[in-house]
């Protein structure tokens, strides 16, 4: 996916699959209770809209982030590569949403790999809110699935896109057999 940096925020969102409205729906679950993260490593700050095939989240990066740089020589910030991780945990939340609706609990997934994740910036302000979009490509019954995701700043602009593959197993049973050290 080609992104230039100056498409605006309604336009970026019609291409993902959002109505590009905030919701007036139900208040979403807190994040904490959709992604099986805990503590600072709960990244996104709070769900905007979620749908059958699309997530919107959104966080303001602040100095206690476990990531914050505030030495870096540009100014206090989050670094851009943790802008994948942010998309990750969109996944996650869109993922345990999922699963809550089904009558179940979020699961481990992984992040697989990332194409072509660009950032515009080298690194996301402190104080500064950063929307965060993903859109469900496909999920295979095997459990592997592909997203696309993007950030965008309050102005609407770009500041990073990637698409993801995830992988998330099928049971606890698969998940313990992954894990399992054949040498034992």
């Amino acid at each position: 996916m080609t992104t230039p940096s100056n498409k605006t925020t309604d336009a970026r969102r019609h291409a993902i699959g959002s109505s590009g409205t905030e919701p007036s729906s139900p208040a979403w679950p807190p994040i904490a209770d959709l992604v099986p993260h805990g503590g600072a490593m709960c990244l996104l700050d709070e769900v905007i809209e979620i749908g059958d095939e699309h997530l919107r989240a959104r966080i303001t990066p602040r100095a206690d982030d476990p990531f914050a740089d505030t030495s870096a020589t540009a100014g206090p910030g989050i670094p851009g590569w943790v802008g994948l991780e942010w998309l990750a945990q969109a996944i996650a939340a869109w993922s345990g949403h999922t699963a809550r609706a089904q009558g179940g609990t979020p699961q481990i997934g992984f992040l697989l790999g990332a194409r072509r994740y660009h950032c515009e910036v080298e690194q996301f302000a402190l104080g500064a809110p950063v929307e965060v979009a993903i859109h469900l490509d496909y999920r295979a019954d095997n459990g592997l699935g592909a997203f696309r995701g993007e950030l965008c700043g309050t102005d609407g602009v770009v500041l990073a896109h990637a698409v993801l593959n995830v992988f998330q197993p099928d049971s606890a049973d698969a998940l313990a057999a992954m894990l399992e050290d054949p040498a034992s």
